[in-house]
């Protein structure tokens, strides 16, 4: 795994996964409230510094 994730998109993934996580503890009540949860992804491939999804378009915004 080679990093392909990087700057202000590393910093902009953690800031929505972190803020859709929230949102899943903040509103108990909502019907659909599991899809919060999809705020893990941007969380962790932030976090890691890669992302799946760039490897197979071909998307890199890591500087080396």
């Amino acid at each position: 795994m080679t990093k392909n994730v990087g700057g202000i998109d590393r910093i902009i993934r953690v800031v929505v996964g972190l803020a859709l996580i929230a949102g899943f503890f903040m509103n108990p009540d909502a019907s659909m409230r599991w899809l919060y949860l999809i705020g893990i992804i941007p969380l962790v491939t932030g976090l890691i510094n890669f992302c799946p999804l760039y490897t197979i378009i071909g998307v890199n915004t890591c500087k080396r």
